[in-house]
């Protein structure tokens, strides 16, 4: 079975090759666009009244991909469902970023970590009853030995 997508729209930021981007919202304060094509703009209304949304976009400059891999926060192999490293089957990517206003199809967001042109495929609205999971374990990135600079 395969499904075909199509970009809802683009996301717009200050990083133009992966080297010196962000690994991860967490560690990013960076401001970026999601500029949502005209004909999705309707389908933002009330998104301004979140604090936060979800941002599901695919990784358009990933190729191939391993399973098992060494991310970046860790010196250990792990199996790729494991980690949140980029190169995978499907090149899914998403961020939780702080959504900081909405201007007709462009929002601004703090904590972007993607390339710039990045296709947009959705947004959810973050809600902390539904997606903040406060008994949660991390597997291996709770026990690797933590490295002070890269805490968020």
């Amino acid at each position: 079975m395969e499904f075909v997508m199509k970009p809802i729209g683009t996301i717009r930021t200050p990083f133009t090759e992966t080297k010196g981007m962000p690994i991860q919202p967490a560690f990013s304060r960076a401001i970026g666009r999601v500029e949502v094509l005209s004909e999705y703009v309707e389908g933002l209304q009330d998104l301004e009244s979140f604090s936060h949304v979800i941002l599901i976009y695919v990784l358009h400059r990933s190729e191939g991909y391993l399973l098992r891999v060494k991310p970046f926060l860790d010196d250990v192999e792990h199996g790729l469902f494991a980690t949140r490293y980029p190169c995978r089957p499907n090149p899914i990517g998403l961020s939780t970023v702080r959504l900081l206003a909405r201007r007709g199809a462009v929002l601004e967001v703090e904590g972007i970590d993607v390339l710039n042109g990045t296709p947009l495929l959705d947004i959810k609205p973050y809600v902390p009853d539904f997606d903040a999971k406060t008994e949660a374990r991390a597997g291996w990135y709770d026990s690797r030995p933590a490295r002070k600079e890269e805490r968020p």
